[in-house]
C-alpha cells in the first residue's frame, strides 16, 4: 500500500507511517502539536492528499506534507480542544470545525480552504448534564447542496443549516423521533438511483433514520439490533453515494466488548462483520479514503489499530498497540517521515 496512516490519539499526538504500518513514527520536536499532546480528529483535504487538517488541544493545524509536519492555523479555535473537522464535498474550500471539552463548545468556519477562520452560532452552555462539559462529536456537510451542513453536540442536539452555517436550527425537537440530545454521528446519504434522500443521526443508543428530509425520524434502541451493545460510536459511509455504510459499537465507553457492522442498503439493514481478533475497547473511529475504499482502518477507544483491505467486511489487528486513539486517517499520499530518534 503506497500512502500514509494517521493515528490521532490522546496522548502521544500523532502517529504516522509511510511504510504500510511496518514502522510508526511520533511528531518530532518544534511541533505545533505536542507529541505527548491530544489529537481528536483529522480530516484529508479532498482537492489534495497532501493536506491533512488536525483538530488538537492547540486548536486547528494543518500539514501540508501528508502528515510529515503540522503548523498552527491562526483562528478564533487558538488553544481550543477541536473535536471534529469536515470539508463540504461540494467545495472543498469550505471547512467546519467544532470544539468542546474542556473548552466551550463553538462552531468555526472557513471559507478559503482553511487559511482563515471564523466563529459562528449558536452559543452552548458552559455545563450540560451528561457529560459535564459539551463537545461538538460530528459535523457532515451535505454531498451534494454546498450550503447544508449539519453537526451533532454530546450533550447539546443535532443541528442543521442550510446557508453554510450563517443560521442554524435543531433537528432534535420533540415529535421528530430523535429520543436523545446526545448526538455521536450523522451521516447524510444523497438521493441515488431512484432512491431517495437519508438523513442518520446517531445517539448515544440508537441509530434514527429520516427518508423525509428530517421531518421524521425512525429511531430503534441499538441494544435491540447490535446483540445488545448499547454504545452507538459513530457511521461512516464507505463511498461517496453512501451505498455501503459502517457502524462502531460498543458495551460503553471505553467499553469491553465492540462490534463493526456494514450495510449494503443504506443503513436499513446490518451484518456484522469479521473481527479476527478481539478488539480490546469500543471501536472508536474510522479512516477510508475514495482513492481505495477497500482499505479501511479502525482504531479503539483503549489503542488497537484494525484494518481491512475488503471494505469492511473482515479485519486485522496491527502490531502497533497505541495509547488512546481518538480519530484515524489515511491518504495515498506518501508523507516524507523522517523519524524523531526517539519516535520509534
Amino acid at each position: 500500500m503506497l500512502g500514509t496512516i494517521l493515528v490521532g490519539t490522546a496522548g502521544q499526538g500523532i502517529l504516522r507511517s509511510s511504510d504500510n504500518g511496518a514502522s510508526w513514527h511520533r511528531l518530532g520536536l518544534k511541533e505545533a502539536i505536542e507529541f505527548d499532546g491530544t489529537v481528536r480528529s483529522l480530516a484529508v483535504d479532498p482537492a489534495d492528499p497532501s493536506r491533512i487538517f488536525a483538530g488538537a488541544d492547540v486548536g486547528i493545524c494543518v500539514s501540508h506534507d501528508g502528515g510529515a509536519h503540522f503548523s498552527l492555523v491562526d483562528s478564533p479555535a487558538n488553544g481550543q480542544a477541536i473535536w471534529s473537522l469536515a470539508f463540504s464535498p461540494c467545495n472543498p474550500k469550505l471547512i467546519y470545525a467544532g470544539s468542546g471539552a474542556p473548552a466551550r463548545a463553538h462552531m468555526y468556519r472557513s471559507r478559503d480552504g482553511g487559511k482563515s477562520w471564523e466563529k459562528l452560532s449558536p452559543e452552548f452552555p458552559e455545563f450540560c448534564a451528561g457529560v459535564n462539559r459539551p463537545r461538538i462529536l460530528t459535523i457532515c456537510a451535505h454531498p451534494q447542496r454546498v450550503d447544508e451542513v449539519w453537526f451533532g453536540v454530546e450533550e447539546g442536539g443535532a443541528w442543521r443549516s442550510s446557508d453554510a452555517g450563517d443560521t442554524w436550527d435543531r433537528i432534535d425537537c420533540e415529535g421528530r423521533g430523535i429520543n436523545s440530545s446526545d448526538i455521536h454521528c450523522v451521516a447524510l446519504l444523497a438521493g441515488s438511483g431512484g432512491q431517495p434522500e437519508v438523513q442518520i443521526v446517531a445517539t448515544v443508543n440508537s441509530i434514527c433514520h429520516s427518508l423525509d428530509n428530517a421531518q421524521s425520524f425512525d429511531c430503534m434502541a441499538s441494544k435491540d439490533r447490535f446483540g445488545g451493545l448499547y454504545y452507538t460510536r459513530t457511521v461512516c459511509p464507505i463511498d461517496p453515494e453512501g451505498h455501503n455504510l459502517l457502524l462502531a459499537v460498543g458495551d460503553g465507553t471505553p467499553g469491553t466488548r465492540t462490534r463493526i457492522y456494514r450495510s449494503d442498503d443504506r443503513g436499513q439493514s446490518w451484518t456484522p462483520t469479521v473481527l479476527h481478533t478481539e478488539p480490546n475497547s469500543t471501536v472508536w473511529g474510522f479512516g477510508v479514503h475514495p482513492s481505495n475504499p477497500h482499505l479501511i482502518f479502525a482504531g479503539t477507544k483503549y489503542g488497537h489499530l484494525l484494518r481491512s483491505v475488503d471494505g469492511g467486511r473482515s479485519w486485522y489487528k496491527e502490531w502497533r498497540d497505541f495509547s488512546e486513539i481518538t480519530s484515524v486517517a489515511w491518504t495515498p499520499y506518501v508523507a516524507p517521515i523522517k523519524a524523531h530518534p526517539k519516535s520509534v
